[in-house]
């Protein structure tokens, strides 16, 4: 059940960094009830996940999938640019969460 919770977490946490680029500052009012929302949901989400899984592994995977995904996202949602060094960087966020995953499943 952590890693649902966990991985609800990461959805929440994804919606309010998006909804972020959207508040124009916390101008605007829905997006910025999203940003807030979501983070409190998201960190919400985290904690019962801790409950079953490690720290050190929940937030590595927390931070680095939506991290990741957010990248992801702001090029091809809100065009800013992609490029080798960054298409590498998101796989070594990747790289990163598996290899603190599999240091954890010892």
């Amino acid at each position: 059940m952590g890693w649902l919770w966990l991985g609800l977490a990461i959805v929440a946490e994804i919606v309010a960094t998006t909804a972020l680029r959207y508040s124009n500052g916390f101008s605007n009012f829905v997006p910025s009830l999203f940003t807030v929302a979501g983070y409190v949901i998201a960190f919400a989400m985290l904690s019962q996940a801790l409950r079953t899984i490690d720290l050190g592994i929940a937030y590595a995977v927390w931070a680095g999938i939506g991290t990741a995904i957010i990248a992801i996202i702001s090029i091809m949602v809100f065009g800013e640019p992609g490029n080798a060094a960054k298409t590498l960087g998101i796989a070594m966020i990747i790289g990163g969460v598996v290899l603190v995953n599999l240091q954890g499943a010892h």
